[in-house]
């Protein structure tokens, strides 16, 4: 069954449900009515539901690759044996070909996600229920996910339940396609086809990503000025292990950069090497003195005040960043670095919310948020500096088509007023509405 619905229309919050762990460990959430599993509660089925949650980090426990996709099976008191032989298993069928005493921690954010896929897929369950499992994947990862939770399906008989935003991957294996709307619960339930030919056109309204109604681009009206930003001969990693070399780019004012390739491949470690937050392993990273404004050449000896408003760095994992209470006070943790108060924090805050659709939510805690609020909330944290050169670590996840669009034009905003935009991205969508460039890894520079 494939579950759609608008960003923050309650897919995550009924997958919890599912699996017994909605309201646990002092997360909010409860519930109305029943809901059971082979005719108990799900709190009580335990091991027939397995989850992959959307962000991969908050259900990886342990230190090695092996030892994270035992730990279901050991819980659930799987035989040793068992357990040695669906281990491999299970990493085969999601295509990590790592060693088994390999570093969780070393892994980029696509490879985190396939191993949480393995670890649930060892357990066994019958009811397998995935949230945005490929939204972190290159497109080959994609194709290898899918695939294997097809494979686990027939083989094993399991019922699975996936939210994505992303329709068309997922047609081939489903059976069922059920929406969701923010307050008025199940609005369409039926055959793929019937429901997405039937009421596409109000489903795309929606913010459902439906097959061949792609939501609008922005007009391409801005234009390249002079460079802010440079990397020469430079090689990027964490210590001394290089992560992607050779690196040779530009970024210029009213100009977008799309950063792509395969998981692994560092992308996620340049941007954070061109944001000024790591050193290079070798080469430089050189801001031009447009963007230094009487600072030295090197980012990465510049003060995070300094930093607020030359280059902002939105993260790959936004949960990991917020550091205020409330969604308006994260929005003004920078502008208050920068000395803002009273109107004229206001008047900078109050637009951020409401062109990112937050308004509503001003006052919740960030973490409560959906995965697609967060990531918005995460834009808007580093806009709210102004930064005249804003660095994205994959600006779309979890989008609905809707907030999509609105989030996109907002860049496009950006860069027809001068902001310089480098993004990583997997969204090939994304690469064909905004970049002027492409930067693959292992790759020269190519013109969108």
């Amino acid at each position: 069954m494939l579950l759609l619905g608008p960003s923050g229309a309650g897919k995550s919050t009924l997958l919890a449900a599912l699996a017994g762990v909605l309201g646990a460990d002092g997360e909010e959430g409860d519930a109305a009515g029943e809901l059971t599993i082979d005719g108990i509660s799900p709190a009580a089925a335990r091991g027939r539901a397995g989850l992959v949650l959307q962000d991969p980090d908050a259900q990886t426990v342990l230190a090695r690759v092996g030892d994270e996709v035992a730990f279901g099976c050991e819980n659930l008191g799987v035989p040793v044996d068992e357990i040695r032989r669906r281990v491999p298993e299970a990493l085969r069928m999601v295509g990590l070909d790592l060693p088994l005493h390999a570093s969780t921690a070393a892994l980029s954010g696509g490879q985190r996600q396939r191993l949480a896929l393995a670890a649930v897929l060892a357990m066994r369950p019958g009811l397998l229920l995935l949230d945005e499992p490929t939204a972190s994947l290159d497109p080959e990862g994609v194709i290898e996910v899918r695939d294997a939770v097809a494979r686990i399906a027939a083989e094993t008989g399991a019922t699975v339940v996936v939210v994505e935003h992303r329709v068309a991957t997922w047609l081939d294996v489903v059976d069922r396609v059920v929406v969701l709307e923010a307050g008025a619960g199940v609005v369409a339930d039926g055959a793929p086809d019937a429901v997405l030919t039937a009421r596409g056109a109000e489903l795309a309204a929606a913010g459902v990503w439906v097959p061949g109604r792609p939501p609008a681009h922005p007009v391409r009206d801005w234009a390249a000025g002079e460079t802010l930003l440079s990397a020469r001969d430079l090689s990027v990693g964490r210590g001394a292990a290089i992560a992607a070399g050779g690196v040779r780019t530009t970024v210029s004012v009213g100009s977008a950069l799309a950063v792509t390739g395969p998981n692994g491949s560092g992308k996620t470690t340049l941007a954070l090497t061109l944001g000024g937050l790591l050193p290079p392993v070798a080469g430089a990273v050189e801001a031009a003195p447009a963007l230094a404004a009487g600072l030295g050449p090197g980012p990465v000896r510049w003060r995070s005040r300094e930093l607020l408003t030359r280059i902002g760095t939105v993260f790959q994992e936004p949960a990991h960043t917020f550091v205020a209470p409330t969604v308006r006070a994260e929005l003004e943790v920078g502008p208050r670095a920068l000395g803002l108060r009273g109107a004229e924090l206001a008047a900078r805050i109050d637009p951020l919310l409401e062109r990112l659709r937050l308004g509503a939510l001003a006052d919740a805690q960030p973490h409560t948020l959906s995965g697609g609020e967060q990531r918005r909330l995460s834009v808007g944290a580093v806009l709210a500096g102004r930064p005249r050169v804003l660095v994205l670590d994959e600006p779309t996840f979890g989008q609905d088509a809707v907030t999509w669009a609105e989030l996109v034009a907002l860049l496009a905003e950006l860069l027809r007023a001068g902001t310089a935009i480098v993004t990583t991205t997997h969204d090939a969508e994304l690469v064909a509405a905004l970049a002027d460039a492409r930067l693959e890894l292992g790759r020269a520079a190519v013109t969108a």
